[in-house]
C-alpha cells in the first residue's frame, strides 16, 4: 500500500464488502420462514464477517495480521458463494440474483486479494533468532 489508510472506511474492498452485504441481505429475504436458523443465518452471518475483518485486519499492528484478517475474509467470501449457490439450487432466489451476487462477489474476491498482494511481506525469523524485549 503506498500511504498509510487512517481508516478501514476509506478501503475500496471494505465499502465494496458493506455494499456485498446488503445485497445479500436482500437476497435472502426472499427464502423461506423456516430457513430462518438455518441457510439465511448462515449466508448473513458469512457476509458480515467480510468487511469486519477487513475492519479489524486494518486495526491491527502488522501487515502479517491484517494479511491474515484478509485471508479470513476470503474464506467467508467463498463461504457466501456456496450458500449462495444452494439457495439457487433450492430454488430460494433466481438465477439472474444469484449470478448478480456471485458476480458482485467475484469483485470483492478481487479487491481482497490485490489488497493483500499489496501488503509488505513479513520477514521470517529463524527458529533461533528470538524476539528483542
Amino acid at each position: 500500500m503506498p500511504e498509510r489508510v487512517r481508516s478501514y472506511r476509506e478501503l475500496i474492498v471494505w465499502q465494496k464488502a458493506m455494499a456485498f452485504v446488503t445485497l445479500c441481505y436482500r437476497l435472502s429475504q426472499s427464502f423461506p420462514s423456516d430457513e430462518r436458523f438455518g441457510l439465511t443465518s448462515q449466508l448473513r452471518r458469512a457476509a458480515v464477517s467480510i468487511p469486519a475483518n477487513i475492519a479489524e485486519g486494518q486495526g491491527r499492528a502488522t501487515s502479517a495480521d491484517f494479511k491474515r484478517h484478509l485471508t479470513i475474509a476470503y474464506g467467508s467470501l467463498m463461504e457466501v458463494e456456496t450458500h449462495v449457490l444452494i439457495a439457487q439450487d433450492l430454488g430460494y432466489a433466481s438465477v439472474e440474483e444469484c449470478a448478480q451476487t456471485l458476480d458482485k462477489a467475484g469483485e470483492v474476491g478481487r479487491l481482497l486479494n490485490a489488497l493483500r498482494r499489496s501488503l509488505p511481506e513479513a520477514r521470517n525469523r529463524s527458529r533461533d533468532e528470538l524476539p528483542d524485549h
